[in-house]
């Protein structure tokens, strides 16, 4: 059920009328487990067992650890990791179509990827490591309200386990923020519907082999444009997320911090998928040693978690090679960026910001192309001087427009003074975004961000 559906709208009201209903205050817990499972089975049925088996098999784990020693917590992280590697990376090593002549077997190794197998697993692992550490357990309602919590269930933001459970209590109605909710729920719907939709269109000519009919210009502009575009595709899931728990009473990180804006690839990371970067930091950096054991040490740490994160978008070698690349971008960075911030000037400043906007551009087709040989043709055409007569396939005009919602937010909206006019347009500004939005919309395309 995508959240861009009328079905999902209709789905959120009647859960939130019914969540909020005087007699079901004590039931809120059921309600909303209820509702997150008819969610995730709308659209895999057939995957709802796993879900339940991940979410019990998790929190019996917890149980244990807590009776029985952290011999269990690794059980429990070792039997979330086998999940994710039998699901997402069994086709590295067995080839499709699979057929073993064991019914059970078939059936099991030709199940679809699951929707967010990615992002539950991770929300499995917070529980098993976290609660222990503050002597905290849960019971299995608890966990199973934090894993499959529907705004956050298919993409994140990733929660950590220490930040969410001390927000499950009954929640009232008249507390819910719903200023706040309906601008993030605006913002999202705006720069989904709007941006990343219309700019889909676009970039769908980077898909091989469909780059090799664009002339050389247009291909150093569509990299440019399918980073606007996945900006505003996963910050509008993002935000309808945000949008979404706070009208239920809870309260998920913010995701995005403007990161284009960045002058280093360490502060990129410190600003884009922040709740990915804090778990990757918290639960496999700062576990492997983090900066504590000497350069190489650390140089080795970051290549192997950022290469990890790769494989974690993905099973496949262009994710690994992103992955790879910013570790080893944020390896080399690491001896002479402090050198650079102590430098107080804003053509440099600007220069660098421009240096890092221009690399995770490139680096993000290994994303739009996940065929290694079609990402090395791509990155081999943008330096190949290209002889097609086919008129442009890219209209300049409505690149800016798709475009200028992001780059407003990233470098005009933040400046704007903090000044009685300047809130007193607000309500017009996000009624404007509302009609652009319904009368703008591109064509439907799921957010890019489910595929993981």
């Amino acid at each position: 059920m995508a959240f861009t559906s009328w079905s999902f709208a209709a789905f959120v009201v009647a859960a939130f009328v019914v969540y909020y209903l005087p007699f079901v205050r004590r039931l809120q817990v059921y309600v909303l487990i209820a509702a997150s499972l008819f969610f995730y089975g709308y659209g895999q049925p057939e995957l709802l067992p796993l879900l339940v088996i991940a979410v019990v098999g998790t929190w019996t784990s917890l149980v244990l650890s807590m009776k029985k020693g952290r011999a269990w917590t690794a059980a429990g992280i070792v039997f979330n990791l086998g999940l994710l590697a039998f699901f997402k990376y069994k086709f590295l090593l067995i080839t499709p179509p699979i057929a073993t002549g064991s019914a059970i077997s078939d059936f099991l190794l030709n199940l679809p990827l699951p929707i967010g197998i990615s992002f539950f697993v991770f929300h499995n692992i917070s529980i098993l490591v976290d609660l222990p550490k503050q002597g905290r357990s849960a019971t299995v309602w608890e966990v199973f309200l934090y894993v499959i919590f529907f705004p956050q269930l298919v993409s994140g933001p990733i929660t950590q386990a220490r930040n969410f459970f001390p927000q499950i209590q009954t929640k009232e109605i008249s507390k819910v923020p719903f200023a706040e909710a309906t601008r993030w729920l605006v913002l999202g719907y705006f720069f989904k519907l709007y941006c990343a939709n219309n700019l889909n269109e676009m970039t769908s000519y980077m898909a091989y082999p469909l780059f090799e009919t664009v002339k050389t210009g247009d291909k150093w502009l569509l990299i440019f444009l399918y980073s606007f575009q996945i900006y505003a595709d996963f910050f509008g899931y993002s935000s309808i997320a945000l949008g979404l728990a706070l009208l239920f009473g809870y309260r998920l990180p913010e995701n995005f911090n403007r990161p284009y804006i960045s002058r280093s690839i360490a502060e990129f990371w410190r600003r884009w998928h922040i709740s990915l970067s804090s778990w990757l930091r918290n639960y496999l950096y700062i576990p492997l040693g983090g900066s504590r054991h000497g350069p190489a040490r650390t140089y080795f740490n970051l290549i192997a978690v950022m290469g990890l994160g790769g494989l974690w978008h993905g099973a496949g070698l262009s994710f690994l090679i992103w992955g790879l690349m910013h570790g080893v971008l944020l390896a080399i960075e690491r001896s002479f960026v402090d050198k650079l911030d102590s430098v107080k000037s804003l053509a440099l400043q600007a220069v660098r910001a421009a240096v890092v906007f221009l690399i995770v551009s490139m680096l993000w087709i290994f994303f739009k192309l996940p065929e290694f040989s079609h990402a090395a043709s791509y990155f081999a055409a943008l330096f190949t001087e290209s002889h097609i007569q086919n008129p442009p396939k890219i209209y300049r005009s409505l690149a800016l427009a798709y475009s200028l919602p992001v780059i407003l937010q990233h470098f005009i909206v933040p400046r704007l003074p903090q000044r009685t006019w300047v809130q007193a347009i607000e309500p017009l500004a996000y009624g404007a975004l509302v009609a652009l939005t319904y009368a703008e919309a591109g064509p439907e395309s799921a957010f890019i961000y489910f595929q993981f």
